[in-house]
């Protein structure tokens, strides 16, 4: 069971400790210091999930609009790419530049995925320095 496995991680399971002795701490090295039970992290949950969605939306879409000729579909339409345009016009010339191998009208598609992307920002990568630019600084 999982709680007997957490149990004895944190000491509670041991058989050398009867239910009344204090709790022994574990020897650590002086330069360790002790590891936060929790750690969090902020996300923006609603906006990864409205990206998610987006996403599936933009899949389901594409296996519709290139059914039977799934070899011609585009194997990636990036939101964060779309997202540095700064105007409708230029996002749906690249979205057409995307899907000129489609035989079907792609006009429907264009347009929804405009709105959709109005709402999205464009998502924060985060990135460690390169050792070279430490060294610089």
């Amino acid at each position: 069971m999982a709680a007997n496995r957490v149990g004895r991680r944190l000491g509670r399971g041991s058989p050398a400790r009867s239910p009344g002795s204090p709790r022994a701490e574990p020897a650590r090295s002086p330069g360790i210091q002790k590891r936060q039970a929790r750690v969090t992290v902020k996300y923006d949950r609603r906006e990864l999930q409205r990206r998610l969605d987006t996403e599936k939306w933009i899949d389901g879409r594409l296996e519709e609009l290139y059914r039977g000729r799934e070899a011609e579909m585009p194997d990636e339409v990036n939101i964060d790419e779309l997202l540095e345009l700064d105007a409708d016009e230029a996002r749906a010339t690249q979205l057409q530049g995307i899907l000129k191998t489609c035989h079907n009208n792609t006009q429907a598609f264009v347009q929804d995925l405009l709105l959709r992307l109005r709402g999205l920002q464009k998502q924060q990568v985060l990135r460690r320095p390169s050792p070279e630019l430490q060294e610089r600084a």
